[in-house]
């Protein structure tokens, strides 16, 4: 049961606050669990665990509403188990709890959560005394948990919590303790007539609000341009549709990447860098995220209305296709890679249908060959990660370690062929009508060559970020790459 909690650990607390029962202090610390001990929240962790190991459990979930939020909680802990182990402890509360218990005081662990999440918390940290919560009949919050520290401990005990729905418990203690509340209830805490302390642990959540909408990914979204730079069409019109097909991919895209990162909890959590990942840390809550997902599809299936029924309808294939992915076909051994090339390349069909612009079958040819390969460098970084981690298999994912080198050939094979496709397009009829002299192009094939042997040989030396696109843009050898292929394709044009 007393098992080691992470050793990085700081407090914001004072020494003064520290707490000596040899002083006349309290001796009870009651301990809240959600959004105190933890940067989470257990009713959304147990939500989206269901989720992510089987979506049919969505009717489990419905099925249990009508009972209660206690009921429900108890239904989601069957369906969607959590690793209590990996949850994003706050380090500031475990040191005050540590030092409460270094002095001589008691501590108890009492939380609205399902109370067999709170003894395996509890068993886990090796710090409480005691350990409750809610039942599946009563929901330990607000003024019931008030009521049963109070009949629990009549003589009086300090209650540390994080929300307004804890400020009937600080009434009934005579100590209360905050963490990270907002300025209106801190005042509210410091008018009670019982000592007040406030823990500040975290800062502004808007850069990691930022970050789990991943702006850099929107880079992706630039291919939505790509086929009226194929076809030399860069009238204002054309340019302007291409602008709104960007803005709508791209809140659709960050409404998937919230959507896969809470679904992706357990798997981002056992990753060396993905554990720091807004969601997976703690540094977003997971309710912000199960409401910004659907209000960023549907802001952009606003912007997608304005470009016409035919690009609605492939951004809801986009989504339904991103969706099935992150349920699904991320979990199927080559089937997620060739989900992702299909993702990419359907960008490329989005700026087609958004600008009217007829796509050549050389260009679909070569973004499916070129996506595959980038989407197979991706599961190849990640399988190197975990052969440098000692593991055996990647986490939510159907590859074994010993699978890599098979990878690593698919990422190199598929580049390759990529650039058989362009050199085949060189000698095209149509290459004749769109460029006046066609020999420059012939320099984008070595480019590409180089390219991907080098993003591959990355990759396999574990130098790769877990995405190439996003290596690619912040990498100086890709972005001399990208400038001289489209040196030699303007060239083409001009001379």
């Amino acid at each position: 049961m007393n098992r080691a909690v992470p050793p990085k650990m700081a407090s914001s607390a004072t020494p003064e606050a520290i707490i000596s029962p040899e002083k006349g202090t309290l001796e009870v610390l009651a301990v809240d669990l959600d959004g105190t001990l933890i940067r989470s929240d257990m009713l959304f962790e147990t939500f989206w665990a269901a989720l992510s190991q089987r979506w049919t459990n969505i009717a489990a979930i419905f099925g249990a509403l009508p009972v209660g939020r206690a009921n429900l909680k108890r239904a989601l802990d069957g369906l969607g188990a959590v690793d209590v182990a990996a949850l994003p402890f706050n380090d500031d509360v475990v040191a005050y709890i540590r030092r409460w218990r270094n002095a001589g005081g008691r501590t108890v662990l009492v939380s609205a959560a399902e109370h067999r999440i709170v003894e395996r918390v509890a068993d886990h940290l090796g710090l409480f005394d005691e350990a409750y919560g809610s039942d599946g009949r009563v929901n330990l919050k607000g003024p019931r948990k008030a009521a049963f520290l109070s009949e629990r401990f009549p003589e009086g005990f300090a209650y540390i919590g994080d929300e307004d729905a804890d400020y009937a418990i600080w009434e009934k203690s005579k100590r209360a303790i905050t963490v990270d509340v907002h300025r209106s209830l801190r005042s509210r805490v410091d008018a009670l007539a019982v000592e007040s302390e406030h823990l500040t642990t975290h800062g502004s959540h808007f850069w990691p609000l930022l970050r789990a909408m991943r702006p850099l990914q929107w880079l992706k979204n630039i291919l939505v341009f790509l086929p009226l730079l194929a076809a030399h069409q860069l009238e204002l019109m054309t340019l302007g549709q291409a602008a709104l097909a960007f803005v709508a991919y791209s809140l659709i895209a960050s409404s998937v990447y919230l959507l896969n990162d809470l679904l992706d909890l357990e798997a981002d959590r056992a990753h060396p860098r993905k554990r720091e990942r807004p969601f997976a840390s703690g540094a977003l809550p997971l309710s912000w995220g199960t409401a910004l997902a659907p209000g960023l599809l549907l802001a952009g299936a606003l912007v997608s209305l304005g470009l016409g029924p035919e690009f609605l309808a492939v951004m809801a294939l986009y989504y339904l296709a991103t969706t099935l992915y992150s349920f699904v076909l991320k979990r199927r051994l080559v089937v997620d890679i060739c989900a992702l090339a299909s993702l990419y390349t359907l960008r490329i069909i989005a700026g087609g249908v958004a600008t009217g612009i007829p796509l050549s079958v050389w260009l679909l040819a070569f973004s499916m060959f070129f996506f595959f390969s980038l989407a197979a460098v991706k599961r190849q970084a990640e399988l190197v990660s975990n052969v440098a981690e000692g593991e055996h298999k990647a986490h939510g994912r159907g590859y074994m370690t010993s699978d890599l080198p098979l990878v690593a050939n698919m990422a190199v094979a598929s580049g390759y062929v990529s650039v058989l496709v362009m050199a085949l397009y060189l000698n095209s009829p149509a290459v004749q009508i769109l460029y006046t002299w066609t020999a420059p192009l012939w320099g984008i094939c070595l480019v590409l060559l180089y390219w991907i042997s080098r993003m591959v040989m990355l990759a396999h030396r574990g130098r790769m970020h877990d995405d190439p696109v996003v290596f690619a843009a912040q990498d100086r050898v890709s972005i001399v790459c990208a400038c001289i292929s489209l040196g030699l394709a303007l060239s083409g044009m001009v001379l």
